[in-house]
């Protein structure tokens, strides 16, 4: 593949680099070849800073031992210079240590590269890139603070930082020098094709920020702000987290970076954010002491119930859990942290470190003002004037130091097996190979070709596999290792100092927590953090306009529509003949709703239908005992014991629209309403006709007319007339007959059972036969009204139609827009209502003077002859 513009570039330029650092020494030869280094930049003690060791092959190291750089000149009245930095830190020089510790171990095993001594040379880079650059360039040329050549470096061992990996792997990367860090977790790390000389023992921060996203996802933290390093270790750990988090309604509340150049104006900023923003829950990817920086500002505020979620660069750091200022506002963290393992003899070589026995270390130095507030003397470190000089009897030994601390070895263990992997590539590129037949502890000796190119390592170090002495298989999957991490939680201990408990474990992308031992910022309830409250069931999101989508409003679900689940989008129709409950949250079958007997409107009908039933009858054996009577005689009594038998059928009639509807009860109601009515009014109409016949035949010259209107005729009218609704009725139930229907539409929480009209036309024909013969009785009976007599039915025919025609023009209007079984019961009572009204005017009169005035039930009395007294 054709190398990029860039990378041309970098690889002319990387020689010239070589001779600028090393004057006219030969970079082919530097391994066997004596050098005459000169300083070009007068580093003023920056080399001074390390660590170094001759071997027949060196491994260089980058730690970040002092993270504080000094201010720049800006008088421009000299060259400027790198300067030592400061703020010395002991983990990283713990971390130092380590190397060399690994470095003595493998030089004093027979297993691994026996007859090759492994050589080291560490410097502090201060975690900035001119002197990460500064100190990378001086390893591979093989310069060192003395300018005496332990040899140029086939492999380094870090850097610390992401940014500072990924710019000295752009530049070494066409020298094909091979970089280990122990602690450059950027995911952007794992590309193999940007960057191919980079393995690291840290696994890629996907899967802390993943974890993290987890986290949120698990506990419901939907509104989560986020504090970070301006570097790829911040700004990309942030975009692995919104990866992760996306589809799952997690939102940052804000996102806030600083530099460290601008610490203190920058941490103001984010704590005002903090302490202002709704979101309790913070996810802050920085370095330990940046973090502390943040953290006092919060407690200064007295900020308090907040849930922090730490990266692993500040998640176990002793430098916090020690302070007593920040436990107020520490309490509950809960953080992703390196794997711990331990390294069996490395607290037994750090007690024993003193500036005696190592006169040219120091940071070593650095260390014993830190831990013993006095200036170690010796004869390559002049006396300090701001301390006092240490008495020489200063140890480790008793000493309880972060430095010393061993109980869990993260960073620490990475930069081992970083140590290690480099000498099995080695072990491997030499072939140095087991001997024996006996089961020795010997191996054969490393062939004497130390002479080894970097390009040589770096494709050895891809085929490391080796077994740790925590018995684990370890092994490069591309640049990075397999990701296993702790969770730990920061937990107040009786008395009163913080320390971190381990409360679970990732492996991969698989999460284990022992979620009762968690404590969390706000006790031992689980944090909220929300931008909006969860949307209980029966209500559904609605997203408010320009905001987040985890900020949104709860509407309840309408009728018909369920949602069963915390924050759901939408709202789900029920099925059909199911409706939702009154919580909206879960779909119930639709109550059957009929008019039945047993209800109260139901109970009603039946106790007035009963009733008209029961007068009718009664009415009737009234005429039958006063059948004789001249009253009874008088009405046409065989039309009278007609009317009677169908209004008693008219009021029974309506007991057939209530109960559960059935195919027959269908079809027999509205029949039998038609029938029963037509045959009513069919006999009101002969009476009329017969009233109007017998004035006529009164006349001079009419006594031709009654004969041709007797008894036969009027029975054979009301025959004819009622025929023509029963042959209406037989075509409407023989084409479309009236169905039972389950109606689900009309009123949505219950299912009516009803009868449907099958065919509208038929219902309004028989309707409308039953208005036509009404509308006819009431025309004559109108034009007999005033016919001379004492007793006048025309009369009272005329207020039972009037009666009758008003309450059919109303029905129709009522029936149209009542729902359900009211449509039943508005039909019922227009059948019991005029059927009342036809019994009353009709007969109510006649039984009156039957019963309570029975002198006016006479002949003469009817005939208007009264004596006069």
């Amino acid at each position: 593949m054709a190398s990029s513009p860039s990378v041309l570039l970098l690889q002319a330029s990387a020689p010239l680099l070589l001779l600028w650092l090393c004057g006219d020494a030969v970079v082919a030869d530097m391994a066997e070849q004596e050098q005459s280094c000169v300083r070009w930049d007068e580093p003023e003690g920056v080399d001074d800073r390390g660590l170094s060791q001759d071997g027949d092959v060196v491994i260089g190291g980058l730690f970040v031992v002092h993270n504080q750089p000094p201010s720049p000149d800006l008088s421009f009245t000299r060259k400027p210079v790198l300067k030592p930095c400061f703020g010395f830190q002991k983990e990283p020089y713990r971390w130092a240590q380590t190397m060399v510790f690994a470095v003595d171990e493998i030089n004093r095993s027979p297993h691994l590269l026996p007859g090759v001594r492994l050589g080291y040379q560490i410097l502090d880079n201060c975690s900035r890139y001119p002197w990460s650059v500064r100190a990378a360039m001086s390893l591979i040329s093989g310069g060192n603070h003395s300018c005496e050549s332990t040899g140029p470096v086939r492999v380094i061992v870090g850097d610390a930082s992401s940014t500072q990996t990924i710019m000295l792997s752009r530049i070494l990367s066409p020298l094909q020098v091979p970089l280990i860090s122990y602690q450059a977790s950027c995911a952007c790390l794992s590309n193999r094709l940007e960057f191919p000389n980079v393995f690291r023992t840290i696994p890629s921060d996907v899967y802390q920020a993943w974890t993290m996203a987890h986290l949120a996802e698990h506990y419901g933290w939907t509104w989560v702000g986020a504090v970070v390093v301006n570097n790829d270790y911040g700004l990309l750990a942030v975009q692995a987290f919104r990866e992760r988090a996306q589809g799952s309604g997690i939102c940052l509340a804000f996102f806030e970076t600083f530099d460290r150049e601008t610490l203190a104006q920058d941490m103001e900023r984010i704590a005002t954010t903090v302490q202002t923003s709704s979101a309790r829950v913070v996810l802050v990817f920085a370095w330990y002491t940046d973090v502390g920086a943040l953290l006092l500002e919060l407690a200064s505020r007295n900020v308090t119930g907040r849930q922090f979620l730490a990266s692993e660069a500040w998640s176990t750091s002793s430098y916090l859990l020690n302070d007593p200022a920040l436990r107020t506002i520490t309490s509950g963290v809960l953080g992703v942290a390196i794997r711990s393992a331990p390294i069996p003899g490395l607290e037994a070589h750090l007690r024993k470190l003193h500036p005696s026995q190592h006169p040219r270390d120091a940071l070593l130095r650095d260390l014993w003002r830190e831990e013993f507030g006095c200036e170690p003397v010796s004869a390559s470190s002049p006396d300090s004037l701001s301390l006092p000089p240490c008495s020489g009897t200063e140890s480790l030994e008793g000493v309880q130091s972060t430095f010393t601390d061993t109980a869990y070895l993260r960073v620490t263990y990475n930069v081992y097996l970083a140590v290690y992997a480099a000498a099995h590539a080695f072990h491997s590129l030499l072939e140095c190979s087991p001997v024996g037949d006996s089961g020795m502890n010997r191996s054969q000796p490393c062939s004497s070709q130390y002479n080894i190119s970097a390009a040589e390592v770096l494709q050895h170090l891809g085929q490391v596999n080796f077994t740790t002495q925590i018995e684990e298989n370890f092994f490069f999957q591309g640049g990075d290792i397999p990701a296993v991490y702790d969770l730990v939680n920061w937990q107040a201990t009786p008395g009163g100092v913080l320390k971190y408990s381990t409360v679970g474990r990732v492996e991969g992308s698989k999460l284990h927590m022992e979620e009762s031992a968690i404590w969390w910022a706000t006790g031992s309830q689980v944090p909220v953090s929300v931008c909006s409250e969860p949307c209980p069931p029966g209500t559904r999101k609605a997203r408010r306009k320009g905001e987040p989508i985890c900020c949104f409003d709860c509407l309840p679900c309408a009728d018909g529509e369920i949602s069963n689940k915390t924050d759901s989008l939408t709202c789900l129709r029920c099925p059909l003949e199911f409706w939702s409950n009154d919580q909206k949250n879960m779909c119930v079958p639709l109550m059957v709703e009929f008019l039945s007997f047993t209800d109260a409107m139901g109970i009603t009908l039946t106790t007035v239908a009963v009733s008209g039933a029961v007068m009718t009858a009664a009415v009737a054996v009234v005429f039958v005992y006063n059948r004789h009577t001249p009253i009874v005689k008088a009405n046409n009594s065989e039309l009278s014991f007609m009317l009677l038998m169908s209004l008693k059928l008219c009021f029974l009639c309506s007991l057939l629209f209530m109960g559960q509807p059935t195919d027959w009860s269908c079809r027999i109601q509205q029949a039998a309403f038609g029938i029963s009515f037509v045959l009513s009014i069919s006999c009101i109409l002969v009476k009329t006709i017969v009233v109007l016949v017998v004035f006529q035949s009164a006349r001079p010259g009419s006594d031709s007319v009654m004969k041709w209107f007797g008894p036969g005729q009027q029975r054979g009218s009301v025959l004819l007339f009622t025929c023509v609704q029963v042959v209406i009725c037989a075509v409407w139930l023989s084409i479309t007959p009236p169905q039972p229907h389950r109606n689900v539409g009309l009123k949505g929480s219950k299912i009516i059972l009803e009868c449907t009209l099958g065919s509208v036309e038929g219902f309004a024909t028989l309707l409308g036969y039953i208005g036509l013969l009404a509308a006819i009785c009431f025309m004559l009976a109108f034009l007999a009204r005033k016919l001379p007599d004492n007793f006048n039915e025309a009369k009272f025919i005329t207020f039972s139609m009037l009666i009758f025609c008003a309450v059919w023009i109303t029905f129709v209007p009522a029936y149209v827009s009542s729902p359900g079984k009211y449509a039943i019961a508005v039909e019922i009572f227009a059948i019991l209502s005029s059927s009342f009204g036809l019994l009353l005017c009709i007969f109510a009169p006649k039984c009156f003077i039957i019963l309570i005035q029975p002198h006016k039930n006479t002949k003469k009395f009817l005939m208007g002859k009264t004596e006069k007294t």
